[in-house]
């Protein structure tokens, strides 16, 4: 196919996996690209090392393109009052499941602001494609990955964060409807969020920008992919479809999730990781959905919470606390090697 995205990316199909840190694997990524579309990882979790190695592994199971995904948040603000409360509001939950409550948050991520070992990383594996989420890097950074060839993507929730990743000289704006699953992608997250669909967000941003957009966020179907399209989408990118792949390193309790997706829904909460994003509506939900927002702690401190109280849970055979991203389609899944669901979305939508 012939467009902007497939161009320039040597692409069959101007589709693209979501990166989804935690969910991305290698034998995703490559086995999505094998097929003629953009495979994704997401090294926004890992250490510059584990980034490498991760890098490394997907570009030695495939000769095709490749999307690393990194985290442009603000480092976090440290409030001692604030995340004290937080840890309290928890003990409860802790106690329940005999797990030492923690004594502090810690930042478990870092940013790929400012993080020159990071860059280093990239710099010297030159993935066809880099994607950025949570904000942008410095013109600086932006200019030398450009010099070494790598396509550049950024994820924006609205049409300020598009005009911004526009002039910036990135050369694709992800459009991410409130529909889909996974962090908001925002820059400020507590900055008023206009929560746009992709459809509505899609058409916005085309009216302000002729820079190319890929549209995410609720596309599960081949007449989703072609909706999308029609509106003036160059590509899309879909990661709750992926889910269920084999090839996914989804868990047996987030995979049985899923398929329940269809009763329980999803939900936005910003209590897991401290950033608001869209998850199959669990227990965390369920306990934390009458905090103020103004009462959890900056990103990623909060997540350190979030991910010792699930190991808690699941040590006693309780699984309602994982973070269990999900868009809103998250019941239209497949169970499908991811291959061949690429080859099944491109007949439908071509049909």
């Amino acid at each position: 196919m012939t467009n902007a995205l497939c161009q320039a990316l040597q692409l069959e199909y101007p589709l693209i996996q979501a990166p989804m840190a935690g969910v991305s694997t290698p034998e995703m990524a490559a086995a999505v690209t094998n097929a003629g579309a953009l495979g994704s990882i997401g090294v926004g979790a890992s250490t510059p090392e584990q980034a490498a190695v991760m890098i490394a592994q997907t570009q030695a199971l495939t000769r095709g393109p490749i999307n690393v995904n990194l985290f442009c948040h603000a480092p976090a603000v440290r409030d001692v009052e604030r995340e004290q409360a937080w840890i309290n509001r928890f003990a409860p939950l802790f106690a329940r499941y005999e797990a030492e409550l923690p004594s502090t948050l810690s930042e478990i991520y870092q940013t790929f602001l400012n993080n020159d070992a990071m860059l280093n990383v990239i710099e010297q594996a030159a993935p066809a494609a880099v994607s950025f989420h949570f904000g942008i890097p410095s013109s600086a950074v932006i200019q030398r990955l450009k010099e070494r060839g790598i396509v550049l993507l950024a994820t924006a929730t609205s049409v300020a964060e598009a005009l911004t990743i526009a002039r910036s000289g990135i050369d694709f704006i992800v459009a991410q409807g409130i529909e889909a699953g996974g962090h908001r992608g925002h820059f400020d997250p507590q900055a008023f969020d206009h929560q746009m669909s992709t459809f509505t967000l899609v058409q916005a941003i085309r009216q302000q920008t002729s820079h190319p957009v890929i549209a995410a966020g609720g596309i599960m179907e081949g007449s989703g992919i072609a909706a999308m399209l029609q509106l003036g989408a160059t590509g899309v990118q879909l990661g709750s479809a992926f889910v269920l792949c084999p090839e996914s390193a989804a868990n047996t309790a987030y995979r049985a999730a899923m398929k329940q997706a269809s009763a329980t829904g999803t939900e936005l909460t910003a209590a897991i990781s401290g950033r608001q994003a869209r998850c199959l509506r669990n227990d965390f939900c369920d306990f934390s959905r009458d905090f103020a927002t103004s009462d959890v702690p900056d990103y990623p401190l909060t997540y350190s919470l979030g991910k010792a109280l699930a190991a808690a849970a699941t040590a006693k055979q309780h699984h309602g606390f994982g973070a269990q991203w999900a868009g809103q389609g998250a019941a239209l899944a497949r169970e499908m090697p991811a291959g061949e669901l690429v080859s099944l979305l491109m007949n439908k939508w071509q049909s």
